[in-house]
């Protein structure tokens, strides 16, 4: 090209033989300093130097801003790669056109439980420490809201087995039906229970969980993430699981003796058999129960704390 170089006003020309082949069309830009000509591989691999002749041209000078190794190139490579690959997945994946109602849902579903179980811890806290109620009122004040949420909380069950959510079925069944068992069949069927302050320990322990699941879940709906909440999420069961099992366990030894005085929902079998199945009996079995749901829960809870709140792994720089 015709110019004005180191020996004034010339026509000055070069020639490249690179290490590989290159695409034919190639991009110039020319500027008041420099003319700058972009080359493509024609495979994207790594050469060993850029020529064919071992030693480097004198007017050719690398750009250490834009220097990769072998290693940085690969890097590079990978990483482009994985781009492409998740655009193709991408594509081929059809689009949810049910996604923003599903989200919707879900977000008006966990808004709902955290509303209701907030209006259950503040108004127990209120009338015991602030008003100086006693224990004993506590399900006939609260348990028309705490069967609200548990008949609601039934749903979690049916978001898990149809895919709405990716929450494993079995602890969410071993937590609720626990719960509703506790609610309707051992409190809800037994009046003698529902003026015993285990009562008050039970709904609060309850109520206190729940206070920052249903939070987390409703801004994970939405793909955000408050930190302070993420460790509550995964903390405060630690302390609180042990110690509503722990109510809930005294609860159903408190109903023993009823349920075996009454005969309440006992089975009799017919003669000449002439046997009967104590529920009282049902019930011991069902403290076993109680326990092993713990374990399973704490075991899933534990993992994802693990996840969540475990250490990073280090990036390699």
């Amino acid at each position: 090209a015709q110019g004005h170089g180191a020996k004034g006003e010339n026509i000055y020309e070069f020639q490249i033989e690179f290490l590989e082949p290159v695409e034919p069309k190639f991009l110039c830009k020319v500027t008041q300093r420099q003319l700058n000509i972009t080359v493509q591989k024609k495979e994207s691999n790594w050469w060993e130097r850029l020529t064919k002749q071992e030693k480097r041209p004198l007017f050719l000078a690398p750009d250490f801003d834009r220097w990769l190794d072998e290693s940085d190139a690969e890097m590079e490579l990978k990483k482009e790669e994985e781009k492409i690959n998740k655009m193709k997945i991408e594509s081929r994946v059809p689009k949810d056109p049910f996604k923003h109602l599903k989200k919707g849902y879900l977000i008006m579903y966990n808004l709902v439980q955290f509303l209701g179980f907030s209006w259950i811890f503040v108004n127990m806290t209120v009338r015991l420490f602030i008003l100086g109620k006693s224990f004993y009122d506590t399900f006939h004040t609260i348990s028309d809201m705490m069967y609200f949420c548990q008949t609601l909380a039934l749903m979690e069950i049916m978001n898990s087995l149809i895919g709405l959510v990716r929450s494993p079925l079995i602890p969410a069944v071993v937590q609720i039906f626990g719960r509703n068992f506790i609610l309707f069949v051992v409190l809800g069927s037994l009046e003698e229970m529902q003026s015993k302050p285990v009562v008050f320990f039970v709904f609060y322990f309850w109520s206190v969980i729940e206070l920052f699941r249903y939070p987390y879940y409703m801004l994970s709906c939405i793909g955000i993430e408050w930190k302070p909440l993420t460790w509550l999420r995964y903390t405060t069961w630690i302390p609180l699981y042990p110690l509503g099992g722990l109510a809930e366990a005294v609860c159903i030894i408190q109903s023993i003796p009823i349920f075996s005085e009454t005969g309440k929902y006992s089975l009799g079998l017919p003669n000449p058999l002439n046997v009967t199945i104590q529920f009282s009996f049902l019930l011991q079995i069902y403290l076993i129960a109680l326990f092993l749901g713990l374990f399973v829960n704490f075991r899933h809870l534990y993992k994802q704390r693990k996840q969540h709140l475990g250490p990073k792994k280090r990036k390699m720089k």
